[in-house]
């Protein structure tokens, strides 16, 4: 069980607890030509602030829900109202203009995320422009991938050699047959020594539906990840609102799995608090 709040010390250390993955949308919003889903219900802002509060957790990341496509306006109507809570990353055009990122920044944009799950293995420079990138890198932002483990080295790597950093989603999405075990996982260790990739600690039911292995199997790769990282390049996420799998996952057991991977106290405040108020600039 999650601890209660009690002492003034335990408040503040809640009040800098950071939630970097979830997605706000509602039905009727234009969709995106490729899609491998699309809900139909709706996840507002306010819901997602009821499920921050409910949980103690201060601050979140918006992240574009990759059925939305590029057409960002939902997810910056959402930071608009709550600057000092909220901070977003985008989808965008191959070559978006330096304007329009500048724009993005001003509304608490920061980063661009290519989710390439089901898509065809083209190089890099298919989905984001060398140009492009340089203006990401100007801002400070990042890149966040979500692509297969078998993958990721071949997206990852032309991004640290272009100087910015990336943050990859969900333990590398390694396959679930192979787990910590699969090469394309294993490959991703290797950017331990980059100091520019982080992991986020987020959907272990992306890689492990069945839950009876998802716990063990979600710690032998974690084991991995700590070991290759550190905590300081790890982060937490809910995943709210666990889009394709609603029925069977919640913000709670995302956070429990948390603690049962990370027991201790102060490393948990650096996968929840310390590294993701620097990265995503709520220290700004």
């Amino acid at each position: 069980m999650l601890s209660e709040p009690g002492t003034d010390a335990s408040s503040q250390k809640d009040a800098r607890r950071i939630d970097t993955h979830a997605h706000v949308f509602r039905r009727g919003l234009p969709l995106a030509k490729y899609r491998r889903y699309a809900p139909d219900y709706d996840a507002p802002l306010d819901a997602y602030f009821a499920q921050l509060d409910a949980h103690r957790i201060a601050r979140g990341v918006l992240v574009q829900p990759s059925f939305l496509g590029t057409d960002c306006g939902y997810l910056l109507d959402a930071l608009s109202g709550a600057r000092d809570r909220l901070r977003g990353v985008a989808v965008i055009e191959r070559d978006c203009g330096q304007d329009m990122l500048s724009d993005m920044a001003e509304a608490g944009i920061v980063g661009i995320r290519l989710n390439l799950i089901g898509r065809a293995d083209h190089p890099l420079d298919h989905w984001v422009s060398a140009r492009t990138l340089a203006h990401v890198r100007e801002l400070g932002w990042h890149v966040e991938v979500h692509a297969e483990a078998t993958r990721l080295h071949g997206i990852v790597a032309p991004l640290v050699d272009a100087g910015v950093n990336v943050v990859v989603d969900h333990f590398g999405r390694p396959d679930p047959a192979l787990g910590a075990s699969d090469p394309g996982f294993r490959r991703l260790l290797e950017f331990g020594r980059s100091e520019r990739v982080w992991v986020k600690i987020s959907g272990a039911y992306r890689n492990w539906p069945d839950n009876r292995v998802r716990d063990d199997e979600a710690r032998k790769a974690f084991d991995l990840l700590k070991e290759a990282f550190g905590m300081h390049r790890l982060m937490w996420g809910s995943d709210w609102p666990h889009t394709q799998f609603e029925r069977s996952d919640q913000f709670t057991r995302s956070l429990e799995l948390l603690h049962a991977l990370v027991s201790d106290q102060k490393e948990r405040d650096v996968v929840m608090a310390d590294t993701p108020a620097s990265l995503y600039m709520f220290d700004d």
